[in-house]
């Protein structure tokens, strides 16, 4: 949403608000039906204080366009179409609301609109930097790069083989032995989980995941009716999982290096013993392994590289280091979950980008990438410092966290509970943007997830100055 009255013009800004929302209607961009956007974000969208679209929207009322339903929502009213232009129209709101896939949360849509504005500090952005990005590094490899017309066509179903080929060699140093038969390169590590939730899983499966957990705030797997279970650091026995499953099918999904959003990592027995839990319950493992190069300290091996019965279903992906905008991943699985998933890609795009592929498989084969690593954690480093610092400064005596040990993320802890939506859309007002712990843990209220991966130290200082103003006025 682009559009904001002009404060330049003599005509109010409430009249300005009712002549674009009409012209929304009439042009059919808000067909009857349609629910407004809560008013606290559509007022500061258009940059207007509430009062000034309370009135806006107590005119278009009058005039029938809109209708308040039980509650506080505000919809296009059924008969706006026939008051402007006396004809029907599709009630696409209708088609919205009974769709198979779910809307995402309000703070997460509202997380999605404003990191693309600039003016904004973004201190949860799970993303890095774009100063951080090898560029000019990558602009030069597309000259190097050989392309001949089938390289940059359709490529197979599981992905070009020679790239196939690289990952298979790669994910050695993290023990795992495999051939490109049984590596499928998908669109980034969210497709993948797109990819098993339709391809491998039937509706009312359960999907046993961490406490805290970057499924939550994503809609794959709960909106094809599939239920999601959390564990406590993965404390369940085989007996307890197959009385809560009750004979449906079920799979645990976790992220054992550097999990989102807290940031830890599992240490080598913790893997062996939910690997053999996985084992005795039957419960296949999906391990999204997008972090894992990103640790400070050298890795533990994956869990995959205990797995000699197919068990594991493996994900990597080059979207957390290299770039967000080559959508390159992969899956690592049994023979018949791989052709599985290929057969539904091919289905839903016809495969990944030809070029990204063949520019990750050059970066792998060359060296450049872990050479682009060494360089990007010592860059991450002395950012995590600077936050850790931070935090030391303002929050020391209101919060806790653990230090970060690589990629992205430091979780932090309040002592009290004070991260509220309130809290989450003061803090947007003064351009700062958080991810809020209650986007991964629907009651937590104690915890924000912070990046020190995006924002510019300069940034991350006067956005966590602000975030601690807020919390003073909270009173903690």
């Amino acid at each position: 949403m682009n559009w904001q009255p002009n404060r330049g013009l003599s005509t109010s800004l409430s009249m300005q608000i009712v002549q674009w929302i009409t012209e929304q209607i009439q042009n059919g961009e808000w067909p009857l039906g349609t629910k407004l956007p809560p008013q606290r974000k559509l007022a500061l969208s258009l940059g207007v204080n509430r009062s000034t679209l309370q009135e806006a929207i107590d005119e278009l009322k009058a005039n029938g366009l809109l209708s308040a339903k039980k509650g506080s929502a505000t919809y296009v009213s059924n008969d706006s179409w026939n008051l402007l232009v006396k004809q029907k129209q599709t009630n696409w709101q209708h088609y919205i609301e009974t769709s198979i896939h779910k809307a995402n949360y309000q703070t997460i849509q509202m997380i999605n609109e404003f990191e693309q504005d600039d003016t904004v500090i973004r201190l949860g952005t799970g993303e890095l930097s774009p100063s951080l990005l090898p560029t000019a590094e990558l602009q030069r490899s597309l000259s190097e790069v050989h392309l001949d017309g089938k390289a940059i066509g359709y490529s197979s179903p599981q992905g070009d083989f020679s790239l196939r080929q690289a990952i298979s060699q790669y994910v050695r140093k993290r023990g795992i032995e495999t051939s490109p038969e049984n590596v499928c390169i998908v669109s980034g590590g969210l497709q993948a989980l797109q990819l098993i939730a339709l391809g491998l899983l039937e509706t009312g499966s359960f999907v046993f995941q961490n406490s805290f957990s970057y499924l939550n705030s994503i809609h794959t797997f709960q909106s094809f009716g599939m239920n999601l279970y959390s564990l406590a650091d993965n404390q369940l026995t085989a007996g307890e999982i197959d009385r809560i499953r009750k004979k449906r099918q079920a799979i645990l999904y976790t992220i054992p290096t550097l999990q989102n959003p807290t940031g830890k990592s599992m240490a080598l027995d913790a893997k062996k013993n939910l690997y053999a839990l996985s084992e005795a319950a039957q419960l296949p493992i999906i391990e999204d392994d997008v972090y894992f190069e990103l640790l400070f300290d050298e890795p533990t091996p994956a869990i995959k590289s205990m797995d000699k019965t197919g068990q594991v279903l493996y994900i990597g992906s080059v979207s957390k280091t290299l770039s967000p905008g080559l959508r390159i991943g992969w899956v690592i699985a049994s023979t018949a979950v791989i052709k599985r998933l290929a057969d539904i890609k091919m289905q839903m795009d016809y495969g990944s980008s030809a070029i990204s592929q063949q520019v990750v498989n050059y970066w792998l084969r060359t060296g450049k990438y872990e050479e682009h690593i060494e360089h990007l954690k010592l860059k991450l480093k002395k950012r995590a410092m600077v936050m850790q610092n931070l935090l030391t400064q303002y929050f020391g005596n209101v919060a806790s966290w653990e230090s970060p040990k690589g990629g992205f993320y430091v979780w932090l802890k309040f002592h009290k509970p004070v991260v509220t939506t309130e809290l989450f859309m003061k803090l947007l007002k003064k351009k700062v943007l958080i991810n809020p712990g209650y986007i991964y843990a629907s009651n937590d209220a104690r915890h924000i997830r912070l990046s020190f991966a995006y924002s510019s130290e300069e940034e991350m200082a006067r956005g966590i100055e602000i975030l601690y103003q807020e919390i003073i006025h909270a009173k903690v």
